[in-house]
């Protein structure tokens, strides 16, 4: 009788114990390699700290390795986790996983890159669209109206970055007909491989006058390739999102401008909606985050300053 007791105690202790323990949200970038991505994930423990939440996160080694990232998050289904948050690599081929965790209780947030899919709860990002007519535009201007430029893109399949290069096709076309787009390459996700990219268009195009880039490594490749052949300043560029170097080649005239997203808040506001609806909360199904155009006359600003430089030491325990 005294042991049944024992272990009757043992139970509803262990039991109290399980039900204390923090509800873990999982977080499933892209990638980590790049400061796009640590920024997130900075923003994500964030909120993890504010709201009480134990943050998983594990990323793909690169961008493209979706059937990594599928792999991720059918592993963060099988350990139930309370909540998943994802960027989705590839809009169809992450589909099926999305859904799977969805149809198993498991509420999913999608950040940055959506699916061709509405089947998760909330979707948090760049209106990525309206960020490439930004950039489109901010070119446009710099060429007054005319010249040729080259496009150097992120990979095929990823919504976000479709949809700052179709914003930028769109403002080109409507807004500015003396400008040509020439030609456009991938520079999937990386540094060398974009600078390759860079190479061949300025190679097929010597008079070129413009360059945009959806991502940060391709601009980053896109930016080493005019600074190798001595044309920086005279190529007008335009970047999308930013790192350190970035900053120095803007401050340089390497780069005119970049399209600044808010990767923190970003990471911040997806890990709110699963503690929204594990807290009762019903959060909204789509929120779109604004980008801003920053120019080397911005870099002062605080806000700017703020902007580009987030304290993700704070939060990330290296």
């Amino acid at each position: 009788m005294k042991r049944a007791l024992m272990v009757a105690i043992a139970f509803v202790f262990l039991a109290s114990c399980g039900g204390s323990k923090k509800k873990q949200i999982a977080v499933i970038p892209k990638g980590a390699t790049h400061i796009f991505w640590l920024t997130v994930q900075a923003g994500a423990m964030a909120a993890g700290e504010e709201f009480g939440r134990e943050i998983l996160w594990n990323a793909p080694a690169q961008e493209t390795d979706y059937s990594r990232q599928i792999q991720i998050v059918d592993s963060m289904i099988a350990r139930r986790v309370d909540g998943i948050v994802i960027a989705a690599s590839d809009r169809k081929a992450l589909v099926g996983v999305v859904e799977r965790a969805t149809n198993s209780g498991i509420p999913v947030t999608v950040f940055d890159s959506g699916l061709d899919s509405t089947n998760y709860m909330s979707y948090v990002a760049t209106d990525n669209q309206e960020a490439g007519r930004m950039g489109g535009r901010k070119l446009g201007e710099l060429l007054g109206g005319k010249g040729k430029v080259g496009l150097v893109m992120h990979v095929p399949g990823s919504v976000s970055t479709t949809d700052r290069e179709r914003g930028f096709d769109e403002v080109i076309a409507k807004e500015f007909p003396g400008i040509a787009v020439v030609q456009r390459q991938f520079g999937m996700s990386d540094r060398a491989k974009s600078m390759a990219a860079a190479e061949n268009i300025l190679t097929a195009h010597p008079d070129l006058d413009g360059f945009f880039c959806s991502t940060e490594p391709s601009c980053s490749g896109t930016a080493l390739a005019l600074k190798g052949r001595g044309v920086q300043g005279k190529i007008k560029l335009v970047a999308f999102d930013s790192n350190e170097a970035m900053i120095e080649d803007l401050k340089a005239g390497v780069i005119d401008a970049m399209v600044v997203q808010d990767p923190f808040k970003m990471g911040y506001e997806g890990v709110k909606t699963i503690h929204q609806k594990l807290s009762g909360q019903e959060p909204p199904k789509r929120m779109d985050l604004q980008a801003v155009v920053v120019t080397r006359a911005d870099l002062e600003k605080q806000e700017t300053q703020k902007l580009l430089a987030p304290d993700i030491k704070k939060y990330l325990k290296q």
